[in-house]
């Protein structure tokens, strides 16, 4: 019984292993890929493990010069697959339109968790189904608004387009977390004469700054990985790692060693961020954001 025991626990960790195995290599294929030089990722059969590493993808994407790894220099600005400029303009939109909806959604996942009011169920589902929404509905009739009004191809344009897209997930998930605060503190409070907004401020904020933190997070990365919006709503001016990403196809070909240096430079934010707050991200995530 005993061998049996640890000869499933053993299976278990293999079949365990092997699944991750296939949804990491993937990742492992494309990182390596931004490494490699241009017969390397052509050659047949492909080259997984031994290639000489090189960093000439990451010299013309972003117009740093490693002369001291390489004799060979590049001008920054150089070549015809310079994105540093595009990786800023997604820095720039990712953060302020996540600043924008979290300070947003903040104060109306408190509301709706705190105050008792009629429809209060019926909000929060609508909410709700304001996200099931496929983007691609909405662009169009914003594409005219935002040509009618004047804010196309502006960064104030798609930081509230990200920010709009990002709040229903955020009331909810804030509304969870806020939720597992107990009301007891919030009248035991009112009893010592605070008031709602000290009450907030000094102690519902601070208890759930982690699941804040997370769910500025999640606003993070779909802004960072949004395509429809900004591709509908820009045309000569700033574009996003997502969208500018289809500029490496050109007529002599795809340019993939590019791409993929892009693409592992645009991913490490998004990682760092995982690290940081991955206990309250899952807990967020699992929690059930329509608890009432």
């Amino acid at each position: 019984m005993i061998v049996e025991s640890k000869n499933r626990r053993y299976a278990r960790m293999a079949a365990a292993w092997f699944i991750t195995a296939l949804f990491v290599f993937p990742l492992y294929y494309w990182g390596t890929t931004a490494f490699k030089q241009a017969k390397e990722i052509f050659s047949v059969p492909p080259t997984v493990w031994s290639f000489t590493p090189t960093l000439r993808n990451f010299e013309e994407v972003f117009g740093i010069s490693f002369g001291f790894l390489r004799q060979q220099e590049v001008l920054p600005g150089g070549g015809n697959f310079y994105m540093a400029p595009r990786l800023w303009d997604s820095i720039v939109v990712g953060l302020f339109s996540t600043a924008l909806a979290i300070a947003i959604s903040t104060f109306a996942a408190y509301a709706l968790s705190r105050m008792d009011f009629r429809g209060r169920h019926h909000f929060v589902a609508w909410v709700l189904s304001t996200r099931m929404m496929p983007p691609v509905a909405v662009a169009i009739p914003m594409f005219f608004i935002y040509k009618d009004i004047g804010l196309m191809d502006s960064y104030t344009g798609i930081i509230l387009i990200h920010a709009l897209m990002n709040l229903p997930l955020a009331v909810l998930l804030l509304k969870s977390f806020f939720d597992d605060i107990p009301r007891e503190i919030d009248e035991s409070a009112i009893v010592d004469g605070a008031s709602r907004w000290k009450i907030f401020r000094r102690i519902i904020l601070p208890m759930a700054k982690g699941g804040i933190a997370a769910t500025a997070v999640l606003c993070f990365i779909f802004s960072w990985t949004e395509f429809i919006f900004v591709l509908t709503l820009t045309q000569t001016g700033l574009k996003t790692v997502p969208v500018v990403s289809s500029s490496f196809v050109t007529s002599t070909g795809t340019a993939w060693g590019n791409m993929a240096a892009l693409g592992v430079a645009a991913m490490a934010p998004a990682f760092l961020f995982i690290l940081l707050v991955q206990k309250q991200l899952v807990r967020g995530l699992t929690l059930g954001s329509l608890k009432q």
